[in-house]
Order: C-alpha cells, then structure tokens, then sequence
C-alpha cells in the first residue's frame, strides 16, 4: 500500500476521467500494494532535521545490528532480505498467573533474540560464517492485553471488517507476535525454531506463520514490488514519525509502536497483461521511475489535486496514490516495512506490515481504499493482525515489556 505525503485540504469536486473499472476487471488486474522500508534515523529515538523521502537504505553485511536500544531493531534496522512473522496464543489464566508467565516468557525471548543478534547464541546453528544482520521485534495483541490488564495504548483493537476482505482466521489474529529478519534465510528459520519452543514451553501454542523476502535492489534504490513498482518512497521521517508513529513524548508509549498487519494475494500475471498506461493509472505511478504521474522523478511529491485540460485529474479519482494520501488524512503517516511472499501457485503478493500510533490510521486509509479504489476487483485481503510492538530493551539487564505491569 503507498501512502503518500502532503498536508491535508479540502477535496475539490471530481470532473473524473479515473480508470476505466471495465477495462479493468476485463484484465484480470490486482491491488498493488507496498513493500516499505524503515527510516535509519528512527533507530536513534531522538530528533534529527526532517528530511525529503529517500529511498531506504540497502541491507548490509557489516557489524551486527544492535539488539539493545530504547526501539525494537525490527522497526528501526534497514529491512533485510529475508523475514518471518509467527503468531501465537497463549494459555488461558487467571490474570496473575497469566501476568506472571507473560512476565517470564519475555524475559526467555529478550535473552534468545539478544544473544542470536549478537552472535553468542549456543546454537552451532548461529555461530561462525558471516554476521546475520538479524533484527527483531515482538508484539503483544489486544485480547492477550485485554484480559491480563497489561498498560497497553488506549486504542489497540481489531481492525474492523472492510468490504472485499476475504479473511481466514489461521492466517491471523494472535495473542503473541513476532517477526524476524535477517541477510538470509538460515538465522531466521533458526531462530524461529527457537522461539517457539520458548513459546511452547510457557504453555504457547502457535497460531500462524508467514515467510517473506525482499528483491535485490542497488545501494540508494527503492526496493519493487511484485507488480514491479518502486514502494517505500514516501515513509516518513524521524520528526514526522514522532507524531504519528511512535507513542506521545515522555509516556509509557513512547518507544512502543502499533503493528498492522495485512496479508494480500495479488494476481502478477494478469496485472502485467494490462497496458502499462492502465497499470500507471491504476497506482497513480510510472512503472519505469516510479515518478506520480504529476511529477518527473520518483521523490516529487503526488499532486492529486492536478487537472488536465479537460477537468479530469491526472491522478485518477480512484488511483491508489490518491486514495492513500495523507492530504486526505490530516497529514496522518505510516511507516511502511512490507514483504514479498510466494506460497505456491496463484498464491503470490505482499505481506503489509505497517507502523503507526494508532491503527484507527490505517482505518481510515483501507475505508477510503475499500470504497473505490480502482485495483480493488484484484485483490485479496485474507490474513490481518494488530499488535502492540513493545519499546525496546534499553540496555543489557532489561526486558521486553517493563511498562506493561504498572
């Protein structure tokens, strides 16, 4: 999903020429969505000078990434090549008891992820060859949060039902969630192994996995998505993100963040049977630069106010760049870190994992999608979660989910 930047105004009347749905579902056409990519200054957790949206920094096979700091790695590190997200539940309990092997089973996972980033694990598995660039973030849902009375943000719930949701519960939903990544495959399987014998042995049954993956993209470039369109340009800032991603300033919240998860099948074949000018129409982007279609390079800002000649926008009314845009939102932005996934035949598309203060913000942006945007008839949501992403261990000695029990 793009989200794109600009500050909020009045919408004008639409003389729309928009994107000919016929044509359209005549192709076969599905959503394209987004594979986003993290900003490097989030990591810091303090001000740095806002900045134009740049393209996400390549994955490197430097230094390990630091486990420690006052934000979970998995929002703030470069996004790697290669991820898993696993979900689980948790045994029924009273609630002190329930708090109890909570406060333990944090504790377990603070030191697996810790030592695995570090390279100290006593897994032969992940020691020797090459640092693993492994970041992580673990996250706790609303009913687990709910039930045992944790200090939670006020607004983690459940995404509401949205028209053309097709959702199967095994592919969603969990008390407990993870998502690892790494420059590979190996750690991540690994590790995953790991966790969930850690999980398991606090009475944790697993709910759901998915894997993802990355392309390989040139240093300074935006990663494509598997309809071949650059995504992550327009990913907020350090100064932006404190306001709409990370919780409110010198709160239990602040370092914590909101997952919002959406698994979405995408027909590849049929969208690359269209038009590229239909395909372009469609996004509200050129394939070829990624540029808006009012712009000439890939980090101008969309102007979906623009008009032809003849009254119609150049971004259509049902592009989903404009229907996404933060003008229509108050200025409201998400940090976007999607993936890739490939399950098999006619099983293919992105993995949105998204980032914000509150997922009422990502309500109102799937609302307006839900109602006309054009690659709705393409598209299949059918796996979604929301969990709150604990802040970070802020040093050696910590654990996950020390503002939780106040």
């Amino acid at each position: 999903m793009h989200v794109e930047s600009g500050k909020a105004r009045k919408e004008p009347g639409d003389a729309g020429r928009g994107v000919d749905r016929r044509a359209l579902i005549a192709g076969g056409v599905v959503l394209a969505a987004g594979i986003g990519a993290g900003v490097g200054a989030l990591a810091r957790g303090s001000g740095s000078e806002p900045a134009a949206a740049a393209a996400p920094p390549p994955p490197s096979t430097g230094p390990a990434l630091p486990f420690h700091g006052p934000r979970q790695s998995g929002v703030t590190a470069p996004q790697q090549p290669a991820t898993q997200l696993l979900a689980f539940d948790l045994a029924p309990a009273a609630v002190s008891d329930g708090r109890a092997a909570l406060r333990s089973l944090l504790g377990d996972l603070t030191r697996l992820l810790a030592e695995a980033t570090a390279g100290t694990s006593a897994d032969p598995r992940l020691r020797g060859g090459e640092d693993a660039r492994l970041s992580s973030l673990v996250a706790l849902g609303p009913a687990l949060t709910g039930r045992l009375g944790l200090n939670a943000p006020a607004g983690l719930a459940d995404l509401p039902a949205f028209p053309g949701d097709r959702l199967d519960p095994a592919r969603g939903g969990g008390d407990l969630v993870l998502q690892l990544c790494a420059a590979d495959r190996w750690p991540v399987s690994v590790l995953a192994e790991q966790v969930a014998a850690a999980v398991a042995a606090k009475g944790g049954t697993p709910r759901w996995t998915q894997s993802g993956f990355l392309p390989r993209t040139a240093p300074g470039t935006t990663p494509r998505n598997l309809f071949g369109y650059k995504d992550g340009t327009a990913n907020p800032d350090e100064e932006t993100a404190k306001q709409w991603v990370w919780g409110p300033a010198g709160g239990p919240y602040e370092h914590g963040t909101v997952l919002v998860y959406r698994r979405i099948r995408m027909d590849t074949a049929a969208f690359a049977a269209l038009a590229e000018d239909r395909r372009d129409q469609a996004m509200g982007r050129r394939i070829g630069d990624g540029a808006p279609l009012t712009g000439a390079a890939e980090h101008d800002d969309p102007d979906i106010y623009a008009k032809n000649p003849d009254g119609s926008y150049v971004i259509p009314a049902g592009a989903h760049v404009r229907l996404s845009s933060p003008r229509l939102d108050g200025g409201a932005r998400i940090l976007r870190r999607g993936y890739s996934y490939d399950d098999g035949a006619g099983d293919r598309g992105l993995l949105f994992c998204a980032f914000m203060r509150d997922p009422g913000q990502f309500t109102r942006i799937q609302n307006r999608l839900a109602a006309k945007d054009a690659l709705n008839p393409f598209l299949e949501h059918n796996g979604s979660a929301v969990a709150y992403v604990l802040p970070g261990v802020a040093a050696e000695g910590g654990v996950l989910g020390e503002s939780l029990w106040g």
